[in-house]
C-alpha cells in the first residue's frame, strides 16, 4: 500500500496512534498513513517535531521534519504569536517556540531543529541541498466541534529566510525567531506526499542519489537550483476545502473550514480593510513588473520624470538590505531628495514629496501615519508634522526578497525608465553595483588610515577563492571551444577559453562554484554574457538583450550538465525572464491622484 499525504486534506492526529485503524471520527488517520517499518511513529505534540536523524555516507540525513501551527492558540500565554499562512503566494511565516518564561537561551528549545536544517536550507552547493531536511507543514484545524485533534497538511516546504525578532506578551518582551518558509508545488504529484521518499530518506542503506529518486519534481528541482528556483517550483493556489467526509454528517459553523477562522484584532481595533486585503493572494511576480512597467510618470519636453522610478530603486535596494518595509518620511526625504538632485534631470526639480504621495497609484505602495483628514494635494509641512512612513505593499515587498524576482524588478525599472542615465554612478549610491553585471562584486576591502609623515591607507581585502581544477575540468570537457560561438582560440602553444559562471560567485548573487554553474566561452562572448548583453532563453537560443535578435545556440555536452535554475537567473539579470502569471489576479484598483 502506498500512503500518501494530499495537500488541503483533514487527517486525524489523535492520542490513539493506532496505525491500522484507516479512518478515525471520519477523517483519514494520520498514523496510518505514515506507518512505517523504518521510521518511528511520527509526533504533532509540538510545534516542531522532528523525525530522528540517521547516519548516512558521508555526514547525517532527517528524513523530516513535522511543523504545526495550533491558530487557536494564538494570542495566549502558551503560544502568543501568530504565525501567517499565505497559502495563495506559497509562503507561511512560522515563529519559533521560545517564550517569554524561557530560561534557555533563544535557538535552544526545539527551534535548534530548525536552525540547524536552515544551515543546509541556505548551503550553495548540491550535496549539502541534498542533505537539507524537508519540511512538513500542518495547521491544527476545528473539527467535531474541537480545536484539537485535527490537522490540515499544507504541504512541503523549504526555510527561505529566518530573522530574530523581538515579541511581546502582557508588556514583556522576549526574543524569537521568524521563518520564513515557501511550499513547494506538488502539481506534477496530483498534490500527493509519498511518505515512501520520506522513509527513503530514513533508511541508512540508501545513499542520498537513491533517495532523491523518490522525492517530489519540485524538490529535485530545488535540490538542483536552491532559492534560485523557488518562483517557479512554489506551491500554486489550490482550492484547500476537503469535500465533506461521507462516513458522518457534522453541522459545522460558517468559518470552521477557514485556516484562521477569526480576523486578528490590533491593539486598536479590528485589521484594516488594506491591511486584510493586502493578505489575499492578488500579487504575482508576472503582475509586479507589469505594474513596474506603467507606471504614470509625469512627462515635460519629451522627457520622463524619474521621480517614482528612483523612489522605487531606492525602496528595492532597502529591501536587499533587509531593512523595514515602510520607511520614516524624513529618511525618504533626505535620501531619496539627494538621488533627485543627482539623478533627476537640469529641469527637474528634488521634490520627493511627489513620488512619496502619488506612488500609491502603482497598485505597490504604502502609506501608513497619516491623519484621516489629510487633503488630497500633499506637502512637505503636511508630512514634516504627520511623519508618515511609506514602501512597498507587503506582497510586493514578499515577492522582491526573492533574489529573483529582485533580479528581474531591477532590470525592468533600469530598462524602462533610466537607459539614458549614468547608470553606473546611481547603482552605486544605491548600492546595487553588484546588479550591473552577472559577476557580482567579487572584492570586498576594509580600509583604515594610518597617521605618519605620510598619509597612509592599511586595507583589508576579501576576495572569493575559486576551485582552479573545476575550471580547467570544464574547459577541457569542450577541448576549449566557446559553447556560443564554437571557436577555439589558438596560443602560441595550445588554445584558450575562459571559465564563465552563470550565476555569479559574487554579492548580491552568491552562486556556487559548480560544474552545473558553469559554461565555456571565448573572451568575447565572456565579456558579452558578464555585462548582459546576452542571454540564453529556455531553448538554448543565444539571443542579444538589446532587440532579442538570433546570436547562435548553446552548444552542450552530455556530461556537462547545466542548471536551468541559473540561467533563469542570468535571463532575470536580463530583464529576458517574463515570471509566468500563474493565477487570475484580483486586484483593487489603483486610487487615482
Amino acid at each position: 500500500m502506498v500512503n500518501q499525504l494530499r495537500v488541503g486534506e483533514v487527517l486525524r492526529s489523535s492520542q490513539n496512534r493506532d496505525p491500522s485503524i484507516e479512518v478515525m471520527g471520519g477523517y483519514p488517520n494520520i498514523h496510518h498513513l505514515t506507518a512505517s517499518q523504518v521510521l518511528a511513529p511520527i509526533q504533532l505534540s509540538k510545534g516542531i517535531n522532528p523525525i530522528a536523524e540517521v547516519k548516512v555516507t558521508p555526514g547525517v540525513r532527517r528524513p523530516a521534519i513535522l511543523v504545526r501551527s495550533s491558530p487557536w492558540k494564538a494570542g495566549s500565554v502558551e503560544t502568543p504569536w501568530h504565525d501567517e499562512f499565505d497559502l495563495g503566494n506559497g509562503r507561511v511565516a512560522y515563529f519559533g517556540d521560545h517564550r517569554v518564561d524561557h530560561t534557555v537561551p533563544v535557538g535552544e528549545t526545539q527551534d535548534a531543529v530548525l536552525l540547524k536544517a536552515w544551515t543546509s536550507h541556505r548551503a550553495t552547493t548540491v550535496h549539502e541541498r541534498t542533505l537539507a531536511a524537508p519540511l512538513l507543514v500542518f495547521a491544527t484545524v476545528t473539527r467535531n466541534k474541537t480545536p484539537k485533534g485535527y490537522v490540515k497538511f499544507c504541504g512541503l516546504a523549504v526555510i527561505k529566510d529566518v530573522e530574530e525578532i523581538e515579541q511581546s506578551d502582557q508588556g514583556r518582551t522576549f526574543p524569537n525567531f521568524r521563518y520564513e518558509l515557501a511550499l513547494l508545488d506538488l502539481s506534477a504529484e496530483d498534490d500527493l506526499l509519498n511518505w515512501a521518499w520520506i522513509e527513503a530518506r530514513g533508511d541508512q542503506r540508501l545513499s542520498t542519489a537513491e533517495a532523491l529518486e523518490r522525492a517530489p519534481r519540485s524538490w529535485r528541482r530545488w535540490v538542483e537550483g536552491g532559492h534560485a528556483v523557488l518562483p517557479e517550483v512554489r506551491q500554486r493556489p489550490l482550492h484547500l476545502e476537503e469535500p465533506e467526509p461521507s462516513l458522518r454528517s457534522v453541522k459545522r459553523p460558517a468559518d470552521d473550514y477557514a485556516l484562521f477562522p477569526t480576523p486578528p484584532q490590533s491593539q486598536s481595533g479590528p485589521v484594516s480593510i488594506a491591511e486584510h486585503d493586502d493578505r489575499q493572494p492578488k500579487l504575482t511576480a508576472a503582475l509586479l513588473m507589469e505594474r513596474l512597467r506603467s507606471l504614470k510618470v509625469h512627462r515635460r519636453e519629451g522627457r520622463t520624470s524619474p521621480h517614482k522610478p528612483l523612489a522605487l530603486m531606492w525602496a528595492i535596494a532597502r529591501n536587499a538590505r533587509g531593512e523595514p518595509r515602510l520607511a520614516p518620511w524624513p529618511e525618504f526625504r533626505d535620501e531619496v531628495g539627494k538621488l533627485l538632485i543627482e539623478f533627476g534631470g537640469p529641469q527637474s526639480s528634488p521634490t520627493p514629496e511627489y513620488p512619496f504621495w502619488h506612488l500609491r497609484t502603482s497598485g505597490l505602495w504604502d502609506i501608513d501615519g497619516l491623519p484621516a483628514n489629510q487633503a488630497g494635494r500633499i506637502s512637505v509641512s503636511a508630512l514634516d508634522r504627520s511623519k508618515p512612513q511609506a514602501g512597498f505593499i507587503r506582497q510586493a515587498d514578499r515577492l522582491l526578497s526573492d533574489p529573483f524576482v529582485r533580479c528581474q524588478a531591477i532590470a525592468v525599472l533600469r530598462e524602462t525608465y533610466f537607459a539614458g542615465f549614468a547608470q553606473h554612478n546611481l547603482m552605486e549610491q544605491l548600492g546595487l553595483a553588484g546588479y550591473e553585471n552577472a559577476s557580482g562584486i567579487e572584492t570586498l576591502a576594509e580600509e583604515q588610515e594610518q597617521q605618519g609623515p605620510a598619509a597612509r591607507r592599511t586595507t583589508n581585502t576579501s576576495r572569493i577563492v575559486r576551485d582552479v581544477g573545476l575550471a580547467k575540468a570544464v574547459k577541457e570537457m569542450h577541448s576549449d571551444h566557446c559553447q556560443v560561438c564554437g571557436k577555439q582560440l589558438a596560443k602560441r602553444f595550445g588554445t584558450y577559453s575562459e571559465a564563465a559562471h552563470i550565476r555569479g560567485l559574487g554579492q548580491p548573487h552568491n552562486g556556487p562554484d559548480e560544474l552545473a554553474n558553469l559554461l565555456v566561452l571565448c573572451p568575447n562572448h565572456h565579456v558579452q554574457f558578464d555585462t548582459l548583453a546576452i542571454y540564453i532563453d529556455p531553448d538554448g537560443v543565444v539571443r542579444s538583450t538589446a532587440d532579442g535578435s538570433h546570436t547562435g545556440v548553446l552548444r552542450q555536452l552530455p556530461k556537462h550538465h547545466i542548471s536551468e535554475a541559473h540561467l533563469r537567473y542570468h535571463r532575470a539579470l536580463c530583464g529576458r525572464d517574463a515570471p509566468v502569471q500563474e493565477v487570475p489576479v484580483h486586484s483593487p484598483r489603483p486610487v487615482q491622484p
